[in-house]
């Protein structure tokens, strides 16, 4: 399995930025994907997933700002990002979860993108 991010950059608060994740070597359509933003000394956490349904799922910081969708034609999952503040600033990562059993999942990760948000 490869997720591929891409999208990231510097943009100034107020700004927006389009992250896109292409994966490959997985049925996509079965498959939650999602968003996570790691800031330096902090922890990994998530921004928002979408399901194979396309039921969606957003951090409170983020919620009315940020929207994430899914093309199943192309293995493509997006985050929209608007509003974007300075406390945006992290390394975005494209993360892939298949339910295998009520108590087990099979996680895979993108190389991460990096979003900066500064004047």
């Amino acid at each position: 399995v490869q997720l591929q991010a891409s999208g990231g950059g510097l943009v100034q608060p107020g700004g927006s930025l389009r992250l896109s994740c292409t994966a490959s070597g997985l049925i996509f359509s079965r498959i939650r994907m999602g968003w996570y933003r790691q800031a330096p000394g902090k922890q990994r956490d998530l921004v928002a997933v979408i399901t194979s349904g396309g039921i969606t799922n957003y951090a409170v910081s983020v919620k009315g700002r940020f929207t994430i969708s899914r093309d199943n034609a192309k293995n493509t999952v997006y985050l929209q990002m608007n509003s974007l503040k300075p406390d945006d600033t992290a390394v975005y990562y494209c993360n892939a979860r298949r339910v295998v059993t009520v108590e087990s999942v099979d996680d895979w990760w993108g190389q991460g993108t990096q979003v900066t948000v500064s004047s």
